[in-house]
């Protein structure tokens, strides 16, 4: 059996609105600092939130740190919300999208990355870092870091039901015969 958790899911909306983040950098909810990244994006963050939520200037939000595609949504919803309630922002409907959701898997089993790599041409290359690199087209587009050990990190899936059906897709191409 393959144990497997859902480490990061990271998750945007645009509020469609530009933001004063000088002004918002003033409220001790938020970080901001001019000097990091040219002053282009302030740190929303909260005791309620899982995680951190980015915000551009542009009006862009980027949600990360959170375990689960619904903490994700409620924490962009969460950010626009005090965005709201602080005058930053208008009322707006909020459009959430996912784009990647991280996960740790362990197989449970050692794999031999050097057979792996002649069998199913993964990229590895042992004395740069010691996994092999799995690109999956079929069922969902993931990328699958595999380490000797047989534990896994899984990326680039756009939902959590997609990660069952990738798990299969890697134990049916490293089964060994």
């Amino acid at each position: 059996m393959v144990e497997a958790n859902i480490v990061n899911v990271v998750a945007t909306a645009d509020l469609d609105e530009k933001i004063d983040l000088e002004d918002l950098g003033k409220l001790k909810e938020v970080i901001y600092d001019s000097m990091i990244y040219g002053g282009r994006v302030a740190y929303f963050r909260s005791p309620s939130l899982k995680g951190t939520v980015s915000i551009f200037a542009t009006g862009k939000m980027i949600s990360v740190g959170t375990k689960s595609e619904e903490q994700a949504i409620r924490q962009l919803e969460g950010a626009k919300e005090f965005l709201v309630e602080k005058r930053f922002v208008k009322r707006g409907i909020l459009k959430p999208k996912i784009q990647n959701i991280v996960v740790v898997a362990n197989f449970g089993r050692n794999m031999n990355l050097e057979q792996l790599a002649t069998k199913l041409n993964i990229i590895y290359e042992p004395e740069q870092f010691p996994r092999g690199i799995l690109r999956i087209k079929e069922p969902h587009r993931a990328t699958v870091l595999l380490f000797a050990s047989g534990k896994a990190v899984l990326t680039g899936l756009k939902n959590s039901s997609q990660i069952d059906p990738t798990i299969q897709k890697v134990l049916d191409l490293t089964r060994v015969n």
